[in-house]
């Protein structure tokens, strides 16, 4: 299935196309949705096209290169996609949006995949799927910190980064830090490389794509790996029963016919039964 992407600039005019959009239609819609477009008889914002909100980068789940949108989560939203018999459209949009349900609920997207950790209190705003994905979550220092652990960060004074709006930086509030706040994962990157941190707490599968490249893994070392239990599920708009049964077949289809376990390897790494990295797993 090949995947519609938007530029990045024609990302941000189609957002605010959509917004100004959906005001419009608040103010002359009768509400009753009779004219919505449908997908093998699920309902989609937009004929034709099953439309994903996510947040790049965030490899190896989703990240764009030369206009391409390409991972792991976009592989496995392409399977409903195709059973809906269109294709997938992405949006790229603020990762806080994804835990509010903004954009789901103002008509822009259908769908969000972005590595999001299902928790009770987003369950408050959004439908989530069936998890597709077990999180643990890496600290990686910069080797010239010497530190060997997260409390050893803590008890030697030395400056952690997160993403914001992450379960990673929950966690690190949780325990104590008041970690410096990045954009995106690629934010976090540069922190740690420019000295703005000493270690950032982040989703191991994202560590271990990093440390790939021979310059980050000369330079910089995993020194703890949280487990801490979560799990990533995609989102739609709360009663969106239609859809959510529909991604929900998907994912069980792709683990029944192995199609997830090629898709797991050939994104995340070995794959074993459970959904978790021969290595080590991953968290957002």
């Amino acid at each position: 299935m090949n995947t519609t992407v938007l530029g990045r600039r024609a990302r941000i005019s189609t957002a605010a196309a959509v917004a100004a959009g959906a005001v419009l239609l608040a103010g002359c819609s009768s509400g009753d949705g009779d004219k919505a477009s449908t997908a093998n008889g699920v309902p989609v914002v937009k004929a034709g096209q099953l439309t994903t909100c996510t947040h790049l980068p965030y490899p190896p789940f989703q990240s764009e290169v030369n206009g391409k949108v390409d991972g792991f989560d976009v592989a496995l939203v392409d399977l409903v996609a195709k059973d809906l018999g269109v294709k997938q459209e992405i949006v790229d949009t603020p990762f806080e949006n994804f835990k509010t349900g903004a954009f789901l609920n103002s008509g822009q997207c259908d769908l969000a995949a972005a590595g999001m950790t299902i928790t009770d209190e987003r369950k408050k705003n959004v439908d989530f799927s069936e998890p597709y994905f077990d999180a643990t979550q890496a600290v990686l220092a910069d080797k010239k910190a010497g530190v060997a652990s997260l409390a050893d960060l803590k008890s030697k004074g030395k400056k952690l980064g997160s993403q914001a709006q992450t379960t990673g930086e929950e966690y690190a509030r949780g325990k104590g830090f008041d970690p410096i706040s990045f954009e995106s994962s690629d934010a976090v990157l540069n922190g740690l490389r420019t000295g703005q941190v000493d270690a950032v707490v982040i989703d191991y599968p994202v560590v271990q794509g990093w440390l790939k490249d021979k310059a980050n893994s000369g330079a910089f070392e995993i020194v703890d790996n949280l487990d801490t239990g979560e799990q990533y599920g995609f989102t739609v708009k709360k009663g969106n029963t239609k859809l959510l049964a529909a991604v929900d077949k998907a994912l069980a289809d792709a683990k029944a016919d192995g199609t997830y376990k090629k898709l797991y390897e050939q994104w995340i790494g070995p794959y074993t039964p459970g959904g978790t990295s021969g290595a080590s797993p991953s968290a957002s």
